[in-house]
């Protein structure tokens, strides 16, 4: 992209119009990260909340040096918990295991579920071994979006110590969560994650059945069925 186009984007991003500011921000998609990442940060403080939500998302998949620093610093001290939970799911995205401590104050330390959430999902995309005692935490809670992201994110870590304590979710009242771990299994090489899929297959929800059936097949695939 030419100097002149990013010119113009910087001005578009000083607009009066959340209109023009929105579509300003959503062009910096193909620009490189070194350039773009001035521009994102112009609007961080934007007073219109659904463009701080995307700025912070975009920083995610911008990655600088600094990209690291500024979400740790919005996850741990922004009033807003949906911007703390966006720079959550931003850290995920850098994959930055210098993400791995903030993260876990974050899942411990925050008041909102939205929050928490976040951090357990990034943990999982950090795909860090560390998070596994987070996550076993997060099965514990009541709020069962957590026991999605939670069991996700034990499949991404490839815990297969942990099997045991996602298999109690395979009769759960909620869909997403036997669909997650369904999914999760597939990443989980055991005896009992055969099993657990074997009896998933025959769940009465299209998603899930398909679920397993895909993970059982990925274990095949694997060589280690």
């Amino acid at each position: 992209m030419s100097q002149l186009s990013l010119e113009q984007i910087a001005a578009q991003l000083d607009s009066d119009s959340t209109k023009d500011r929105m579509l300003a921000l959503a062009s910096l998609r193909n620009v490189p990260a070194e350039a773009a990442v001035p521009l994102i940060k112009k609007v961080l403080d934007d007073e219109s909340l659904q463009i701080r939500s995307m700025a912070v998302f975009a920083l995610g998949l911008k990655p600088t040096e600094e990209c690291f620093s500024i979400l740790v610093k919005l996850l741990e001290t922004d009033p807003d918990y949906g911007i703390r939970a966006d720079a959550a799911g931003a850290l995920g995205y850098l994959e930055d295991l210098r993400a791995f401590e903030p993260l876990v104050r974050a899942f411990y330390e925050d008041t909102d579920w939205l929050v928490r959430f976040s951090a357990a999902v990034a943990l999982g995309n950090l795909k860090d071994p560390r998070a596994r005692d987070v996550l076993i935490r997060a099965l514990e809670s009541e709020e069962v979006v957590l026991h999605q992201a939670a069991i996700a994110a034990i499949g991404e870590i490839r815990d297969v110590t942990a099997v045991d304590q996602i298999l109690r979710f395979a009769q759960s009242d909620d869909w997403l969560v036997r669909q997650r771990l369904a999914e999760a299994l597939g990443q989980l090489p055991t005896e009992k994650s055969v099993s657990a899929l074997k009896y998933l297959e025959k769940d009465s929800h299209a998603h899930v059945s398909t679920a397993a059936t895909l993970s059982l097949k990925k274990l095949e695939e694997s060589g280690w069925r």
